[in-house]
């Protein structure tokens, strides 16, 4: 009876060595296994299988991008400007045997190297040109960790200036330079302005010069031809009237009575002196002995006030 329980012991206690030994590698990372203490394999995603008591998980490595954020470093430039920047680095495991064996304390060596190739970039440069050349700097700090880094597994994708801060009197002094740059930028926009405004008013009176012009031009145009139809219908009415007076064939007495009246029409005027042609004198005197004539013949007017007629 002791005999059995001791190997259903010893079965249970198998059974958990090898649960124990069974191991799932996460998606996005790697194991690195030592046997006996010297590295044997890397376990890449899946179910795996550990010798027990021989076999060992010596890393587990992340191969997801990662991002350090190291604090402010004090760097000089050329010009001797003592100025704090601090650094964000994006780096990849590429190999998870090198990034194990490779350097002690990897995420260490990265941050001093970085903090060392930053300050011999910067030596290099003057203020100015320093907080200019942000893409630059990125550029060359990020080749330099990367080739450094390639013997420990790592892969750096990019580095960025996160903050550059100069001394805190050249800070009041960029500020001040920046409003007046500010105010010197409102003032030529407002002068801008001021001058679109007035070129913008002159050419509004240009045109509306133009325009009255066009209209007084216009007018004296329509009232030009406006005469000219006006003495086209007149000319036009006076030889159709002499046209139907020739197709007419008047007499002479017709004409004669016709000067009669528009010599009347003359005398009707304020004209102070007429002279009146010999055709119409005669026919004035004509026009006189006819009235007296006929008056002649007229029979005075009997008692009760009828007149007596006239012999036939």
């Amino acid at each position: 009876m002791g005999a059995f329980i001791a190997f259903l012991i010893l079965v249970v206690f198998v059974i958990l060595v090898l649960i124990a030994n069974v191991k799932v590698v996460p998606q996005a990372h790697a194991y690195v296994i030592e046997r006996l203490g010297a590295y044997q394999t890397t376990w890449d995603t899946g179910l795996h299988f550990k010798v027990p008591f021989v076999d060992r998980i010596s890393k587990k490595v992340s191969l997801k991008e990662q991002v350090i954020d190291y604090p402010p470093q004090p760097v000089i430039t050329k010009d001797n400007v003592t100025m704090q920047i601090d650094t964000v680095v994006y780096f990849q495991v590429t190999d998870p045997k090198l990034y194990t064996y490779g350097v002690e304390r990897p995420l260490s060596a990265i941050e001093n190297l970085t903090a060392t190739t930053l300050r011999n970039i910067i030596g290099e440069l003057e203020l100015d040109h320093t907080l200019t050349s942000r893409d630059v700097i990125n550029a060359k700090i990020r080749t330099v960790l990367d080739e450094a880094t390639d013997a420990w597994g790592i892969k750096v994708n990019r580095v960025e200036l996160k903050n550059i801060i100069p001394p805190r009197e050249i800070q009041e002094a960029m500020e001040k330079q920046m409003k007046a740059e500010r105010e010197r930028r409102a003032q030529i926009t407002a002068a801008e302005g001021e001058k679109s405004s007035a070129i913008l008013v002159a050419e509004g009176e240009k045109e509306s010069a133009i325009l009255r012009a066009d209209a007084a031009k216009q007018r004296k145009i329509l009232e030009s031809q406006g005469d000219a139809e006006a003495i086209t219908l007149v000319q036009q009415a006076l030889a159709n009237s002499i046209k139907l007076l020739n197709e007419a064939d008047p007499s002479d007495s017709v004409i004669a009575l016709k000067s009669l009246e528009a010599f009347g029409k003359a005398a009707d005027g304020k004209a102070t002196k007429i002279i009146i042609p010999s055709q119409i004198q005669a026919l004035a005197g004509l026009a006189t002995s006819l009235k007296e004539l006929v008056a002649d013949d007229v029979p005075a007017p009997r008692a009760g006030g009828t007149p007596v007629q006239p012999k036939q």
